[in-house]
């Protein structure tokens, strides 16, 4: 049998027996079709044919050809899965992809907001319920560098105001104890207040709708962008953008990495680390404006 031919059998495999989306049959599909294409460019038209040499050209010349890190990352994702398959129906001996690395792409580095436009973004009066929600909760966001998830799910019982600090379950239901800045603290107490006239005293969630229920990571989205647009704000704001800034800012000031790691709730430091490039960028700005031999000459 052919490969283009091991590859409708593969798809429909993944269709019926395996029951998985159209989108991922289809991104499955249009991987392989540029696999079966790329190995009848090498004339191996047999997959028992094809070798690890083989699968490292074909990703060579799809990398030359301008395709990305990880969409190779993915390609390669995909062949895996098709010789795996093609391994327990007895049609291969090896699985020629299993060796092969895609090349790495360059992190792109995390926006965030300046110390300045943070004040902007919280300056409005925050005068009805739903303002003074929507305060206290952008002000958790960059007081204490929240992940979405975690704020939408904080419960008061995790919030201790006396201390100072806030315990939130993160990714792999990880516990941390991250500090609340004072001006968290003030806006979530005058929140407190406010909220019983949206909410039933019972309601464990700190941050409810205006129906009283918990409030959505949608409702939190919309409503941070509704006050970066009321503020002028000329780009898109949202709760990561906050996380970013936090991060950044700590970073900046303290230089303690494993600090912002532990509030962060990043399992690897290396994920914490983006942060170190972001400052190298600020400095490197300094350096260049202000350093005489960085001036150019005009």
């Amino acid at each position: 049998m052919s490969l283009d031919a091991d590859v409708r059998l593969f798809i429909e495999h993944l269709a019926s027996e395996r029951g998985l989306s159209p989108r991922t049959v289809e991104a499955y599909q249009r991987d392989l079709n540029a696999f079966v294409s790329g190995m009848a460019d090498a004339d191996h038209k047999d997959p028992r044919r094809i070798t690890e040499h083989d699968v490292r050209a074909f990703v060579a010349r799809r990398h030359r050809q301008g395709l990305g890190g990880r969409s190779i990352q993915r390609l390669l994702s995909s062949i895996r899965t098709f010789y795996r398959y093609l391994l327990r129906e007895g049609r291969v001996e090896i699985n020629p992809a299993t060796g092969v690395r895609a090349p790495k792409s360059p992190r792109k580095l995390p926006e965030t907001l300046d110390p300045e436009a943070i004040d902007t973004l919280l300056a409005f009066p925050a005068d009805t319920p739903i303002a003074i929600r929507d305060k206290a909760m952008m002000e958790l966001f960059y007081s204490s560098g929240l992940r979405l998830s975690e704020l939408a799910g904080l419960t008061w019982e995790r919030l201790d105001m006396s201390s100072g600090q806030v315990t939130v379950t993160g990714k792999g239901n990880r516990q941390r104890m991250v500090p609340l800045g004072r001006k968290a603290s003030e806006a979530l107490l005058e929140w407190r207040k406010a909220r019983a006239e949206l909410a039933d005293f019972n309601e464990p969630h700190v941050f409810v709708s205006q129906q009283g229920h918990p409030i959505s990571v949608r409702n939190i989205q919309a409503r941070i962008r509704h006050w970066a647009r009321h503020q002028g704000l000329p780009r898109h704001v949202h709760p990561h953008l906050l996380r970013h800034s936090f991060a950044s800012h700590v970073l900046e000031s303290s230089g303690d990495l494993r600090a912002v790691q532990e509030m962060l709730g990043h399992a690897d430091i290396s994920t914490t680390q983006i942060y170190t490039h972001l400052d190298f960028q600020h400095l490197a700005e300094v350096y260049d404006k202000s350093h005489p031999r960085a001036k150019k000459k005009r």
